[in-house]
């Protein structure tokens, strides 16, 4: 089993910056790839970003890319995601997901953070 926990939400102007974090605990030695999902009211759940558990690769939604970087420290078995130039429509519960399948259904979530964004 694993346990996601997110932190770093909260309510900014548009064009401010956050850094969403996402500590993990359990067994993370199996991991494929880490993400961050976000679902905005009334909307379904999209995918943000992800990168491989070991390696470089990462990869991002069309929407956010050159905005948002995602990273991690294995050390510390956390996943961040750096939000910049913030837009309205960012605004989101944006969720940490990790994946040893390489199926995102069958991963481990988080609870969530919320990020709200206004003009």
């Amino acid at each position: 089993q694993a346990q996601l926990v997110e932190s770093g939400g909260g309510s900014v102007q548009a064009g401010d910056s956050l850094r969403l974090s996402c500590a993990a605990s359990g067994r993370t030695l199996s991991w494929y790839r880490m993400g961050w999902f976000r679902q905005a009211p009334g909307k379904g759940r999209e995918f943000v970003a992800s990168i491989r558990w070991t390696g470089a690769l990462t990869f991002y939604a069309d929407s956010v890319k050159g905005r948002f970087t995602i990273s991690r420290d294995n050390a510390l078995n956390t996943v961040y995601l750096q939000m910049n130039s913030l837009k309205p429509e960012d605004t989101a519960v944006y969720y940490c997901a990790a994946d040893a399948t390489g199926s995102w259904t069958n991963g481990f979530w988080g609870q969530g953070t919320q990020v709200t964004v206004s003009s």
